[in-house]
């Protein structure tokens, strides 16, 4: 080893890159280099995601949701556990857009009409996490909540836009939700 060099502050600037304490320099360049391929390589993985939710899975999404039609026939109870085991539940609309969405959505796919996640329990509805339905309802025409006095006590969406009384035990097609989870921003993991 050589003598000793000047005594510094312990960080210092140097040419765009920090000295760090221990005397030597970073190699700040090769560094921009890597990070700006893992910004190239998020951008790829970023847009085969999308490629997988629109073009392959063909998901729906608004800002606080994404949506899955799912072609299998299930009646409604099986649907319900169908989508509570991908993680999800029976899509239940609660805005005019949305329901505008999942219209959409059905009508897009060539389907007439699919489950959605309300249902009548003790003669009052409510949606399938029971809480009461709250103020937004699209019943089509001369509809209205069914009675449950001809087993038609689910719901169903139509591709108008309309709910309208499905009988549960029949199968059909049907719409799973999921929630968006939103990363804390410094949160570790």
């Amino acid at each position: 080893t050589g003598p000793s060099g000047i005594q510094g502050k312990p960080e210092q600037r140097m040419r765009g890159c920090v000295l760090n304490p221990s005397g030597t320099t970073c190699d700040c360049g090769r560094y921009r280099k890597v990070v700006g391929q893992l910004d190239i390589n998020i951008g790829r993985l970023q847009n085969a995601l999308k490629f997988i939710k629109n073009g392959i899975l063909k998901v729906q999404e608004t800002a606080e949701r994404y949506y899955l039609l799912v072609t299998e026939s299930r009646a409604f109870e099986e649907a319900l556990v169908s989508c509570r085991l991908r993680g999800g539940a029976l899509a239940m609309p609660k805005t005019r857009d949305a329901n505008r969405l999942l219209a959409d959505y059905v009508s897009g796919s060539g389907l007439t009409a699919v489950f959605i996640g309300l249902n009548e329990w003790e003669r009052m509805f409510k949606e399938v996490t029971l809480s009461p339905l709250g103020g937004f309802a699209a019943w089509g025409p001369g509809q209205g909540p069914p009675s449950g006095t001809n087993n038609s006590s689910c719901v169903e969406l139509l591709n108008t836009g309309s709910w309208g009384p499905a009988a549960c035990h029949l199968t059909m097609f049907y719409i799973c939700e999921f929630p968006k989870t939103r990363r804390r921003v410094g949160a570790a993991g």
